[in-house]
């Protein structure tokens, strides 16, 4: 028995199917539930089982295939899921090299119920167990995407991917785990904001999700809510935006103040870094040049600024004490900011993404507008065929910590909103399903990274940075059954054609793989295998990240003792100062009557005050009489 219909079932033509109708806690009213978009109706094929299903629940027989009859078939809540074979809850992978971000070693996985039981040779298994051959393959942690916008409401339009394409997506490329971004809309409170990507998202993932929290105004409100998500709702990273002027842009004096509110709450900073002033600035420039071309969106957003927006922000982490998380580094000279701060001991982490790794920003002056509009991001993609390489580099010698992707995927019609405006086109690209495949092929194929340093940079480093690890990023007994079995000998050219993202456009369009998933474990259970999808709508769950991840902290406790101590050191004991104190407004009235403008009566004389009278210097005219203008001298 099954949820839902897989994509062949679906499609079978005059299939007779059961459509049991679960009432609705607010609307029992099934006309409504029966043309209702999201309607609470459930598919079973297995007629057999009709006994497992409550009472309550009203049956609903209809020839024709799921689709036909309703768009969206939900996943079973968890008062009318069928008791399953206990096989099915169980899984063994069996004969492959068991790899970590600290080791590497031959061993089978035995995942029970969603939580990995066993790791070893030669394991006692239940009767009845599914087992896996992982012979000549990798099995490894799933892939932590730290930087997903789906459903995303932007610059007049929403990102395709929801929380159903995009987890499925995820799932198709390795990636168990994501954290999207949770960022308010003008007036809407931190929590408001919350709660709606919540409800967004619980319905429709496939694997489990945390969340950031974008903090896009300062009052005392927002430092309340962010004291709540902390403490209630699980979330431990903010972000602020230095771009973005006049939508989510925060003045340096706001950031020092989130940072510190951070630090207090043992949350993680997080920082999109651009000078968004001065790109506001030259995109009027480039508007008046009459460049309104993809390629004004580079050359307006040089790579200058995001590096100078990276060291400011490096700088007021360190004067608040606080962890920075710089997101999507887009450049070389931005990633030795990062290098710089980190070599001073400063807890920097920066995160470059599938593309800035995989390809470059010559895609703007590409002359087909379509295709070069589809690479519009922020930051932008640099037009330096080295830079990839480089931040390659960066992640492998540990400078730079963790990959996200920054999805945020727009179509062709909504990227054609700016088709006379670079500045209206909707910003954001795919990688997703995507990262995986693009960082094995450009690191470990390259000799850059090798296969734990892979598992570090795509999973275990996150996990750690946000406080999931060893549950998230991990192959360990007690760790969440997410894993993927890796084939680095598989191969594939990625195409819009023929992936699972929602867009219809693909920046890695043509690039050749080598390494891909097989296999991806989704809470114990397989989710796609060999090319077929079977990710269940509604079974990923949230994701608290608890504050004050030791990973993070650590350090910054025993550096806070220290600096307490030594500006105690530093204080000076003297004796106070008993002297005279100015009278600032007596002495600001007595410069008054000393500095009268010329012409003014002199009250004691009654003639016109000079110049000379009122304190100022007067000289004779020189010989070379009076400066006129336009004059040579």
């Amino acid at each position: 028995m099954s949820s839902s219909l897989s994509d062949v079932e679906d499609q079978s033509a005059s299939t007779d199917a059961c459509f049991y109708y679960i009432p609705s806690t607010t609307d029992n009213d099934q006309i409504i539930h029966n043309s209702y978009p999201e309607s609470n109706f459930y598919v079973i094929k297995n007629t057999q089982q009709l006994s497992s299903f409550p009472s309550s629940i009203m049956t609903v027989s209809r020839p024709g295939n799921a689709r036909t009859l309703f768009t969206i078939v939900p996943s079973m809540p968890p008062d009318t899921m069928i008791n399953t074979n206990s096989s099915q809850q169980r899984l063994l992978i069996k004969g492959g090299r068991v790899v970590n971000d600290d080791g590497t070693t031959l061993a089978d996985v035995f995942v029970e119920e969603g939580i990995i039981k066993q790791i070893g040779l030669n394991l006692v298994v239940p009767g009845g167990t599914k087992t896996i051959d992982a012979t000549g393959k990798l099995v490894m942690p799933g892939g932590i995407d730290t930087h997903t916008h789906f459903e995303l409401p932007f610059m007049g339009t929403k990102s395709v991917d929801d929380f159903l394409s995009g987890t499925r997506a995820a799932i198709a490329g390795g990636t168990t785990t994501i954290l999207d971004f949770v960022i308010p809309a003008k007036e809407q409170s931190l929590l408001e904001a919350y709660a709606q990507w919540r409800e967004r998202a619980d319905a429709k993932v496939c694997c489990d999700y945390g969340l950031h929290v974008a903090i896009t105004t300062w009052n005392d409100q927002v430092a309340q809510d962010m004291e709540k998500l902390t403490k209630e709702k699980g979330v431990n990273s903010f972000k602020v935006f230095m771009a973005y002027k006049g939508v989510f842009m925060l003045q340096d004096d706001e950031i020092f103040q989130v940072f510190s509110k951070c630090r207090e709450l043992g949350a993680i900073a997080m920082v999109h870094a651009e000078n968004g002033s001065v790109i506001s600035e030259l995109e009027k420039e480039m508007s008046q040049l009459g460049i309104t071309g993809p390629e004004g969106h580079l050359l307006s957003r040089p790579e200058k600024l995001e590096a100078e927006a990276t060291n400011r922000a490096i700088t007021i982490a360190d004067q608040t004490r606080c962890p920075l998380y710089v997101v999507h580094v887009m450049s070389k000279t931005a990633a030795d900011k990062v290098t710089e701060a980190r070599l001073k001991g400063q807890i920097v982490f920066g995160e470059p993404i599938a593309a800035s790794l995989g390809i470059d920003g010559s895609q703007y002056f590409h002359t087909c507008w379509r295709h070069a509009a589809a690479h519009v991001m922020s930051p932008p993609l640099r037009n330096d065929v080295t830079t990839g390489p480089y931040l390659m580099d960066l992640l492998a010698n540990g400078t730079l910590s963790a990959t996200g992707t920054d999805h945020c995927t727009f179509n062709a019609n909504q990227k054609a909103l700016g088709k006379d405006d670079f500045r209206k086109i909707p910003n954001g690209v795919n990688g997703v399903e995507d990262r995986l495949a693009v960082i094995w092929t450009k690191g470990v194929e390259t000799g850059k990274l090798d296969v734990n340093q892979f598992v570090a940079v795509t999973s275990s480093n996150a996990a750690r940075i946000f406080n999931i690890y060893p549950k998230k990023g991990r192959i360990a007994v007690g760790s969440d059954g997410d894993c993927i079995i890796w084939d680095p000998a598989a191969t594939k050219t990625i195409s819009a054609s023929t992936h699972h993202q929602a867009c219809d456009f693909n920046i890695f369009e043509g690039f050749h793989c080598h390494g891909l998933p097989i296999v991806t474990i989704v809470a114990g259970k397989i989710a796609y295998e060999n090319g077929q999808l079977s990710a269940i709508q509604g079974s990923g769950k949230y994701l608290e990240t608890p504050c004050f991840a030791e990973y993070v902290y650590q350090k910054l406790y025993k550096r806070e003792q220290l600096r307490e101590q030594q500006m105690k050191q530093q204080k000076i004991e003297r004796e106070p100062y008993t002297g005279e104190v100015i009278d600032i407004n007596k002495a600001t009235s007595e410069a008054d009557s000393k500095a009268k403008p010329k012409g003014q009566i002199n009250t004691s004389s009654g003639e016109p005050t000079t110049a000379a009278t009122a304190g100022f210097h007067s000289r004779p005219a020189t010989r070379a009489g009076p400066y006129e203008k336009n004059k040579l001298y």
